[in-house]
């Protein structure tokens, strides 16, 4: 009797049926890029900012100030308090509606021709912002001790990833990749509409934290159902072009954020189209090799009838039965994934792959924030420099294998970030090469690792496994904001430095990964030890071959 793949190939490996799906799903990668990435605009830090000092405002509006001039008047200048920075979180402690104050130079009453001599104060009547567009930073205040939080809120984000890995993906091998992707947009859209409205800060960062455990949920099972939909030479293809979606919502999202001016807009338009997903009910099927480990066969044959319809194939009635190798219907769990040696030499490999992609990619993401000049075009461009990512992952894959383009790539990014610190910054277009050689690099693990971790798994653990071990990516993103910019404060290039050692450690591990390329997807434990044991024949046999022909 057939196997799936036997069935697949029959009904159309990617037909009509599942190119709709597929571009269907591939929306997908753009709202979830929105989620990963729209910190850098919902808390892009104003330009300027000061404390608000009492009195300050009444005797701007007297003096008839701009507000430059107000600041230009009444802060602390920077050589005063050492820092550029303290200069934002102290003030002059002095009474700004004392009648004998001038506006022509109002410090003069206080200073006794000494500005050393005008007492600071730290900030408590909040701050003065000078922007263009609102951002959480002046809606909840944070700067100055209160400047961490930022760090947190991108943290909470992945902690909501992380958890929605763990949970949404358990979920998702149990009750139905389908069901889980449905209440996951509804989860991302309402989680989304509540963070724009929040009253305070602590109910912003609840509402993050589960928008994020509801986006991985989408994103993960998304992910999943496109790859278990399609034959095994389409694999490369779906795999990679749900990345380039990706790729298109982090270079959509500046566009979105220069039109929108404040934070509560952009924050809408971002978790808003997540809606739109729950048309997918009618529109988007249940894996059908879920169905099958289910022990769900009728359900499963009807819906390989629906797809080889509508690609105009006829299935044989030999094909009323599939056989898959039976298992039994166990609810996967940790232990499946550590229980057998080859399943757990992958999973730790990929868990560190994971991991380290997500702290050098987002600390790449956030280090623009910090160096780069303007904000909305730097930010497109080098979104757009991860493109060619994908070209060269698909140009590659199929002809030299998995393992060798994903360890280049992790070195290729490696090397980038440990030169890039002793360029010289005279060199300016050198600098800026090496960096971007570098994201495109990373770019290409982090495309890598998603359909990689797919194929190494069987389709009882492949939704649970892929969630568990990109979980440590979540992991990976809520050290990174933390690791960037407390490094970054003892050297700007430290983070660099870190980045280049995770890399070049990855790229040297993820090739003692087997090699996946021109084999189906592992249906069962058994097919995935068989696969390294396979290769290592393959490997012995040709040292025979060569040894008789020497």
């Amino acid at each position: 009797m057939p196997t799936f793949e036997v069935v697949l190939k029959e009904a159309g490996e990617f037909g009509r049926f599942q190119k709709r799906v597929f571009l269907l799903l591939c929306l997908t990668g753009i709202t979830f890029a929105f989620s990963f990435v729209g910190i850098v605009f919902l808390g892009h830090t104003p330009e300027n900012y000061w404390c608000r000092s009492p009195g300050a405002a009444e005797l701007s509006q007297d003096c008839g100030w701009t507000l430059h001039e107000e600041w230009n008047h009444t802060v602390p200048a920077a050589k005063l308090t050492n820092k550029s920075a303290d200069s934002q979180c102290q003030r002059y402690d002095v009474e700004w509606n004392s009648t004998s104050v001038s506006c022509a130079n109002p410090l003069l009453h206080f200073s006794n021709h000494s500005l050393d001599s005008v007492p600071l104060a730290a900030c408590q009547d909040g701050w003065v912002y000078e922007e263009t567009h609102s951002t959480i930073i002046s809606e909840y205040n944070l700067v100055c001790a209160n400047g961490w939080k930022l760090d947190l809120t991108q943290s909470v984000l992945n902690l909501g990833f992380l958890a929605g890995a763990v949970t949404l993906g358990y979920a998702a091998d149990r009750y139905g990749r389908k069901l889980i992707y449905l209440i996951s947009a509804f989860g991302v859209g309402i989680c989304g509409l509540v963070a724009a409205f929040a009253p305070n800060f602590p109910v912003f960062v609840l509402f993050r934290f589960l928008q994020g455990v509801f986006g991985k949920g989408t994103w993960m099972t998304c992910y999943v159902i496109v790859t278990e939909l399609v034959g095994l030479d389409q694999r490369r293809i779906v795999g990679i072009v749900v990345q380039i979606f990706f790729t298109l919502g982090v270079m959509i999202i500046p566009g979105i954020a220069y039109l929108i001016p404040t934070w509560q807009g952009i924050q809408l338009a971002i978790s808003l189209p997540n809606f739109i997903f729950l048309l997918y009910y009618w529109l988007v099927p249940e894996s059908p090799r879920w169905l099958l480990i289910r022990q769900k066969k009728e359900k499963a044959l009807k819906l390989m009838h629906t797809i080889a319809k509508h690609n105009g194939k006829y299935l044989t009635p030999s094909y009323s039965e599939i056989i898959v190798a039976d298992e039994g219907v166990t609810n996967p769990s940790f232990l499946d994934l550590i229980r057998t040696p080859q399943i757990k030499k992958c999973t730790f490999i990929l868990m560190y792959a994971w991991f380290t992609s997500a702290v050098v990619y987002q600390g790449l993401i956030m280090r623009l924030g910090i160096v780069s000049g303007s904000l909305y075009i730097d930010f497109f461009f080098s979104a757009a420099a991860e493109l060619p990512a994908a070209i060269l992952i698909l140009l590659t894959i199929d002809r030299i294998g998995r393992r060798i383009p994903f360890a280049l790539s992790n070195f290729l990014a490696g090397v980038a970030c440990l030169i890039t610190p002793f360029i010289s910054e005279d060199i300016v277009w050198l600098k800026i090469t090496i960096v971007t050689l570098g994201r495109l690099g990373i770019t290409m693990a982090f495309e890598m690792v998603y359909f990689v971790n797919t194929e190494l798994y069987p389709t009882s653990l492949r939704n649970f496994g892929v969630s568990l071990c990109s979980s440590l990516c979540d992991l990976g993103g809520i050290i990174a904001p933390f690791l960037l910019f407390r490094l970054a404060a003892l050297w700007l290039e430290l983070p660099l430095i870190i980045f280049g050692i995770l890399s070049m450690i990855c790229g040297g591990l993820v090739m003692l990964l087997p090699e996946t390329m021109g084999i189906p997807l592992p249906e069962t434990i058994e097919d995935v030890e068989n696969l390294s044991r396979s290769q290592k024949c393959d490997k012995k046999q040709k040292k025979v071959n060569t040894s008789l022909y020497i």
